[in-house]
């Protein structure tokens, strides 16, 4: 089950679970659009891999199966990364 973490690891913007600009790779690194269309260029800069919309929980999933509250953050953002 993806954990659906609660910011952008680039600028630490928050990302509920609900949030339609979330984008995610394959080890669910997390980012917002703005990140990946930018600096991020569309790759993710821990493994390279794509970057994709990450789904919506459901909200009357989220009770039973709720996000994570672990906020991952690059200490000097991504400007470096791209």
């Amino acid at each position: 089950m993806l954990e659906l973490r609660p910011n952008c690891e680039c600028c630490d913007r928050d990302l509920p679970p609900e949030a339609e600009d979330a984008v995610i790779c394959s080890f669910e690194c997390t980012f917002c659009r703005d990140c990946r269309d930018g600096v991020l260029g569309g790759r993710c800069p821990n493994c390279g891999g794509e970057l994709v919309k990450r789904p919506v929980r459901p909200a009357d999933k989220l009770a039973a199966n709720p996000p994570s509250s672990r906020r991952v953050l690059k200490p000097a953002g991504c400007r470096d990364a791209a």
